[in-house]
């Protein structure tokens, strides 16, 4: 009988034999079965076009479905499958929203069409149907789960208006999992700078937060690589904790970890850098825009064989389940430690500034962390001192709170010291310390000034350093930088007065080199 059914064991032994060579009577004579069931499987095989591979990674259940269904009219059973298939796109986009399975989809379509298929029978229709539309297509990105980011291998140029030189820039690339919303940025460097102000522009592009960033295996993302526990930068940890987001960074030598945005990177070499290949640009600014201009066209355009676009699954499935944004966006922080000096402040070298923080703390060590408009002050993980940033040289930024009053500050730096110690050098020393002194608001933010100063008789004795101290006053400048000045090039001297103008080309009682 023709349509006599053979069991899972001998469909597997028919499916090697066949695709081994062996005939059709050998088949017959092996399998204990007729040559007409033979010649049926045979037929079904051919139909079906499947490799014996593919078929061996089948379970029964599937296979079953394949080879051991009723037979039906060809045709009945062809617009059956059309209809089914008619419904694969939509599934693809259901598929992607959270909690939605193949089964509850597969429920869906049954209250519609009873009776038609199974649900093992549905799964593998709409597998199939995924590698046909797609063969490196993944289907298990959920929206709001993951985003993708990396560099291009590739590189695009600026050219240098004045010089003419040409300067090779970073693309930096970066794919949303569920919908492949593709956002694209040329940059500098791939230092730690761009990378987060790149990280922070994609966030606002997308106006949304994923719950993961998943970065390949960079020096500003990764300290050091791990198969189980990578040690990410504290910069990226601080960007992750102010968006409330998680950084997974990849597996060495596991691209598979990052296809999605390794076959992203690869649409963009057709789609951006292919369109600008013949195009000058003169600034990082001109090129971003002609990026934009070619990006929008990319994400508005249909997927293949699909009837909507990324951006209509971003706006339709994926934005409305990202985390919202801070109301600010991100600013790079930066790490330093300072020891509290004995006027209660601590100094930040980057800005050659002072900032306070509590008397309670002289001569602790403290972390600084500072971004681009604020300064934070901590102790043992816990925030002392809180000031706005200022970019002001040796300049002192106090609150009042922080200072000891006149009698809780106990220690041999005082005014009359300093005044006392002036004196001991000369008229003008005196005269110029106790300047300094009124130039404050509190007098014990000059002390380490006037330490500078006065300290400076070791090396040039009493008198050059009175001297020094004279002519500091006739021009008004009160700070230790101009008495070095003075000093370093011997105008200590009054008669070099009229040389020293004609060489610094500036008007007598002027600033000089070192004065603020």
């Amino acid at each position: 009988m023709a349509n006599k059914k053979i069991g899972m064991l001998h469909l597997r032994q028919f499916l090697r034999l066949y695709t081994s060579g062996v005939s059709k009577l050998q088949i017959s004579k092996q399998l204990g079965v007729s040559m007409n069931t033979v010649k049926k499987y045979i037929h079904l095989y051919n139909e079906h076009q499947f490799t014996f591979d593919e078929l061996q990674a089948l379970n029964d259940e599937d296979l079953d479905d394949l080879f051991g269904a009723a037979p039906v009219d060809v045709r009945d059973q062809d617009n059956v499958h059309k209809q089914l298939e008619s419904f694969f796109p939509y599934f693809s986009k259901e598929l992607k929203c959270v909690g939605v399975t193949r089964y509850l989809l597969w429920e869906e379509y049954i209250d519609k069409h009873p009776l038609e298929y199974s649900y093992s029978r549905f799964c593998f229709n709409y597998r199939t149907w995924c590698k046909r539309v797609n063969p490196s297509m993944h289907i298990d990105h959920k929206a709001g789960d993951k985003m993708f980011v990396d560099y291009t291998g590739k590189k695009l140029q600026v050219i240098n208006k004045e010089t003419g030189e040409i300067k090779d820039v970073e693309v930096f690339v970066s794919v949303l999992g569920a919908s492949e919303m593709t956002f694209v940025e040329a940059t500098s460097t791939q230092t730690k700078e761009d990378f987060l102000s790149n990280l922070t522009k994609i966030l606002h592009y997308y106006c949304g937060v994923p719950a993961a960033i998943v970065t390949d295996n960079l020096r500003t993302a990764v300290k050091k690589s791990h198969k189980y526990e990578p040690i990410i930068t504290d910069s990226l940890l601080d960007f992750a904790s102010y968006y409330s987001t998680t950084i997974l960074p990849t597996r060495a030598y596991h691209s598979k970890d990052k296809s999605l945005v390794e076959n992203a990177v690869r649409i963009v070499y057709t789609r951006i850098f292919a369109p600008l290949r013949k195009t000058q640009f003169f600034s990082l600014e001109e090129l971003n825009k002609a990026i934009a201009l070619l990006l929008e066209q990319h994400n508005k355009a249909s997927l293949q064989r699909k009837k909507y676009s990324r951006e209509d699954v971003f706006l339709e499935v994926q934005k409305p389940v990202l985390s919202p944004l801070p109301s600010l966006m991100y600013q790079l922080k930066y790490i330093t430690r300072a020891t509290v000096h004995k006027t209660s402040h601590v100094y930040l070298n980057k800005d050659k500034h002072y900032y306070s923080v509590p008397f309670s703390y002289i001569g602790k060590k403290m972390n600084i962390i500072f971004n681009k408009n604020t300064v934070e002050i901590y102790f043992e993980q816990r925030r002392i001192a809180f000031h706005h940033r200022v970019l002001l040289k040796y300049g002192y930024t106090t609150v009042k709170e922080h200072m000891p009053s006149s009698h809780q500050f106990v220690t041999e730096w005082n005014p009359s010291r300093f005044l006392s110690w002036g004196r001991s050098i000369g008229e003008s020393c005196e005269k110029y310390i106790e300047k300094i002194l009124e130039k404050k608001q509190y007098p014990e933010q000059s002390y380490k000034t006037c330490l500078g100063i006065l300290t400076l008789s070791k090396k040039t004795g009493n008198h050059r350093l009175d001297n020094a101290c004279k002519r500091a006053m006739d021009y008004e400048r009160y700070n230790l930088a101009i008495i070095k000045s003075i000093l370093e090039r011997g105008l200590d001297n009054l008669s070099n007065d009229d040389e020293f103008f004609q060489e610094k080309k500036l008007p007598k009682h002027k600033n000089i080199r070192g004065a603020k």
